[in-house]
């Protein structure tokens, strides 16, 4: 029995998965995902019987069950899926559309429900037939599937195409008097094969109405069907069986053991028996083919929608990239000038220099009673373009990042020097002592005269001797020496207060500037919000999925399909994709890319992000067209060699044909000369010429394969077979001239093969 609870969070996730890509609920891909969600959480061993109409699939059924359980006409019938389970008594349970039941002892009722109406089609009222049944297989968790029959109507085929990834082993019929048609031989790639239903059992039926060397023909044809379409079952058990249906179903109401031996029914009912007990076992082997080729189609749908967003997330993270990468090259060059210029000014405002540059002249200034205009013209002439330039940089950032506006730098001016004047020693001595000099006539002081003079030379020579830093003073000062060292300590206390109060107001504007001097990435649009929102759902979507392949049925999850979400710290959604790329690190939003196995050993020079999503999506179309060719290269050259056979033997029979329309003769001839020719000269002296001829007349392109040209003989013999243009003289004459071109063009190409 199934593990089926085990598989409950599967069945959520692949139905929410649809649910998400919002599939049509009449694709093809939805309908497989509710298959396989009912084949997961079905407890019973289901075995359908598959099959174009009218091949006995129902009959073979009731052989098996010993009864005429399920309706059996000589034309098709069956027009429901019928699901055959144990009971102990014989009763019918008809669930309608509308979710009424209806129940009935016996099977009679299906004949009003489960059977094509007179038009041939099913009914639409009808959601499922269920017929229980006291058989001792059936009773060990077995159930029988009795399908509609293929080819014949459309929605019959829509019905079986989606039975069958409900079904745990699959018995598909053949007709051993047209073994293996070309419908059929699609059927078992599109809906059984690439769907990952591999547990096939091919039952040979009709064998018992050819003629003795017929049956050894059709044999031969059966084990050749049995070998290009080997299933996956265990080992020890052939996938071909031969049951004559009919007489098998005889047999068994007579109860006759000996016929129902030759007929080929117990040698098939009990490797049936034996194949289903051991696949019950291993569940898993049945199960995981299917899971993954769903899988796929749903990996591959979900890699569609994240592609294009992911990209396009991609084009917008490199366009804000590269505009964060200007303004972060914007803030650097802004700090460096803007810090230039601090320290320009800042070393200005150093007491130091302040005293070297303007302590002398600030003191004969006052001295001078001239204070306001020297400060005017000389330090405020000077501070203007210091402050000035570390406000061009400040306005310059905030033109460029629009953050917080910068204040003015201004550095105020503190009070005009106030200088108190000593008591006057009025002894004229004082004016012929050493150290003081005059410095010309026209310069006057509130002292007035020449002792004014003489206390504006004192001031230079003062400052030129630094007398007033020595630690020793003469114990006995001049009157205008006082009166200098008074101007100087006073212009030095407003030069101190002004570097102190410039100094505080630089370094208050130096840390404000860290507000406007700033490089802050833009906050995300609301669409690129929406973007990544949308592609982190669809990349979590896939994640699970890959997860619950991976611990449930153990399947590998190639690169292409491997995504990551990043979540960086300001909660902005960054993705990570398995894929070519390099990593890179951008401010607080980091767009990671990891190298997968195929390219990890190669050296790579670093790229821009949009070409390495280039090369992502192209790296992916390759892995997944990679992938396609190796899952259905093996099956493809086997069904090559089994097309070639299949026109080969078409080409014979209308051949055959031909000769009905008096055309054998000269078709033999043109063979004759043909193998003639063939046999005189070698492969390498055919005239190249001519063989371009053949091809153009095929409507071939030169050196096609021999599979191309048997397909384009064989549409042109149809189209130009003399039989079709019998009623009309003149046409025939022309088809059977074109014919004439078409076979020797034919073997001309086909010689040797």
């Amino acid at each position: 029995m199934q593990n089926y609870k085990n598989y409950q969070s599967v069945i959520e996730l692949l139905k929410n998965t649809s649910k998400l890509l919002d599939l049509n609920r009449k694709s093809s891909l939805h309908q497989d995902i509710l298959a396989v969600c009912n084949y997961l959480n079905n407890p019973n061993f289901r075995i359908a019987v598959f099959g174009p109409f009218n091949h006995g699939k129902s009959t073979l059924l009731n052989a098996m069950l010993g009864s005429k359980t399920l309706p059996i006409d000589l034309i098709p019938s069956t027009g429901a899926a019928i699901t055959v389970r144990y009971g102990s008594d014989i009763r019918t349970r008809i669930m309608l559309a509308n979710g009424s039941e209806i129940h009935r002892s016996g099977t009679d009722i299906l004949k009003q429900f489960a059977i094509l109406d007179q038009n041939r089609r099913m009914r639409d009222d009808v959601a499922s037939v269920e017929v229980f049944y006291p058989h001792s297989f059936l009773e060990t968790g077995i159930e029988f599937l009795d399908l509609p029959g293929t080819n014949d109507r459309e929605a019959q085929d829509n019905l079986v195409r989606e039975q069958l990834l409900s079904a745990d082993l699959v018995v598909q019929l053949l007709d051993a008097r047209k073994l293996m048609t070309l419908g059929e031989r699609e059927n078992l790639r599109d809906w059984l094969l690439d769907r990952g239903i591999k547990t096939v059992i091919f039952v040979a039926n009709f064998i018992n109405l050819l003629e003795p060397e017929e049956q050894k023909e059709v044999q031969n044809r059966l084990r050749f069907v049995a070998e290009s379409f080997r299933a996956e079952l265990p080992s020890g058990f052939s996938n071909l069986y031969r049951v004559d249906a009919l007489p098998a179903l005889r047999a068994r109401l007579k109860g006759d053991v000996a016929a129902a031996n030759i007929s080929g029914l117990v040698e098939f009912e009990t490797a049936l028996q034996n194949i289903a007990l051991i696949l019950k076992q291993n569940n898993q082997a049945v199960s995981k083919p299917r899971v993954q080729a769903l899988a796929f189609k749903l990996q591959t749908a979900l890699k569609d929608k994240i592609s294009p967003i992911q990209h396009e997330v991609q084009k917008i993270n490199d366009k804000n990239n590269a505009a964060n990468e200007i303004k972060r090259k914007a803030a650097d060059l802004i700090q460096q000038g803007f810090s230039a210029s601090t320290t320009k000014l800042r070393q200005w405002l150093s007491l130091a220099n302040l005293r070297e540059k303007y302590q002398g002249d600030a003191a004969i200034a006052l001295a001078q009673d001239n204070f306001s205009d020297w400060e005017q013209q000389n330090l405020k002439k000077d501070l203007q373009p210091l402050q000035q330039a570390v406000a061009k940089w400040l306005y310059q950032a905030y033109d460029f990042f629009q953050n917080e506006r910068p204040e003015d730098l201004l550095i105020p001016f503190p009070k005009h020097p106030q200088v108190t004047l000593p008591p006057r020693n009025t002894n004229s001595g004082d004016l012929s002592e050493p150290g003081s000099l005059a410095v010309g006539s026209g310069i006057g002081w509130v002292l007035g005269g020449p002792l004014g003079a003489a206390v504006l030379g004192s001031i230079s020579y003062l400052v030129n001797k630094n007398i007033q830093k020595q630690d020793e003073k003469s114990s006995k000062e001049s009157y205008h020496q006082q009166v200098a060292t008074l101007c100087l300590d006073a212009v030095d206390e407003y030069l101190s207060e002004f570097s102190r109060q410039g100094l505080s107001i630089l370094a208050e504007c130096d840390r404000k500037s860290e507000r406007v001097i700033k490089f802050v990435e833009n906050s995300d649009s609301l669409d690129i919000i929406q973007k990544r929102q949308e592609l982190q759902k669809w990349q979590s979507c896939l994640i699970d999925l890959n997860k619950q392949l991976e611990s449930y049925f153990s399947i590998s999850i190639p690169n292409e399909f491997k995504v990551e979400i990043e979540t960086p710290k300001n909660q902005q959604f960054v993705y990570r994709s398995q894929g070519v790329g390099v990593k890179e690190d951008v401010g607080t939003k980091r767009v990671v890319e990891v190298q997968n196995k195929a390219t990890a050993t190669q050296a790579q020079e670093p790229q821009t992000q949009a070409k390495i999503s280039t090369n992502n999506t192209n790296s992916a179309s390759q892995s997944h067209a990679r992938n396609t060719y190796s899952k259905r290269s093996n099956f493809d050259v086997i069904d090559a060699n089994f097309r070639n056979w299949e026109i080969d033997q078409e080409i014979a029979k209308m051949k055959a044909e031909m000769g009905a329309s008096g055309y054998q003769k000269r078709q033999q001839q043109n063979t004759n000369t043909s193998n003639q020719t063939s046999s005189q000269q070698p492969q390498k002296q055919i005239d190249i010429e001519k063989r371009n001829r053949a091809y153009k007349l095929l409507g071939l392109p030169n050196n096609a394969s021999i599979d191309a040209i048997k397909q384009a003989y064989r549409k042109l013999v149809k189209q130009w077979h003399p039989d079709l243009f019998v009623s009309n003289p003149q046409q025939l004459k022309q088809a059977q001239e074109k014919m004439h071109l078409i076979n020797d063009a034919y073997n001309l190409l086909t010689d040797g093969h």
